[in-house]
């Protein structure tokens, strides 16, 4: 749980720096950095759905996870939710839509899923370490753009990271391969989605698709029941 944590300080403290670096940005400059980013997220994004869809077993699968996350986080409006909660800062969409790509660039991919399993199976904390490096970095150059609200990603990021944690101390046999593999054709998605909205070409609301991560491993369990 140590380096868990230090994945969530590192959230924290790449927000700090990119938000004191901010400051001395132009504006310009700044929505240079938000088209390299929605591009990065964009291709980043693509790539991780495509790679993981050839190992998938259920190929129609993220997009029935998709819908049904959509449709959970658009009742729960997570959105307007989100909105009200950063209202005080400004600027809302824009923050929220900052949060939202902080939240998929940490918490989507093999090293924030795998790491958390290897250390509670294995004491292995190599991935969790490396994720910690690359968070920092990554929050850097989002918080440069969006501003120190960046560091809630922080909280998200804990509570992925430790859900992973526990369910593999819990069970060894129900985080698998598959699992990781089926949870990251979506989370690729996600992340592609909230480059186009970085770029402004389409506002996706990623936000309320966010519940769609979870979707996987639902099904996954439910099928374990009954096989």
């Amino acid at each position: 749980m140590i380096y868990i944590c230090l994945n969530a300080v590192a959230v924290i403290v790449g927000s700090l720096i990119g938000a004191i670096a901010k400051k001395g940005i132009r504006e310009k400059y700044i929505t240079v950095m938000n088209t390299a980013m929605g591009l990065a997220a964009l291709v980043l994004g693509a790539n991780v759905a495509m790679e993981n869809m050839r190992s998938s077993n259920y190929p129609v699968l993220f997009i029935v996870c998709l819908s049904i996350g959509g449709l959970i986080g658009t009742a729960l409006r997570f959105d307007q939710r989100m909105e009200r909660a950063t209202s005080r800062a400004g600027k809302n969409s824009d923050i929220s839509q900052g949060l939202t790509t902080a939240i998929l660039f940490c918490c989507v991919g093999t090293l924030s899923m795998m790491g958390p399993v290897l250390s509670a199976l294995k004491g292995d904390n190599t991935y969790l370490l490396t994720a910690a490096t690359l968070n920092l970095v990554t929050m850097i150059v989002i918080a440069s753009s969006y501003g120190i609200w960046m560091a809630l990603a922080a909280v998200f990021v804990f509570i992925w990271q430790s859900a992973f944690f526990f369910i593999a101390k819990i069970s060894e046999t129900f985080i698998s391969d598959e699992l990781i593999t089926e949870t990251s054709i979506v989370g690729g998605v996600l992340i592609a989605a909230a480059g186009l909205g970085v770029m402004d070409i389409k506002d996706c609301k990623t936000i309320n698709l966010l519940p769609a991560l979870l979707m996987p491993i639902i099904f996954l369990f439910i099928r374990n029941l009954f096989v």
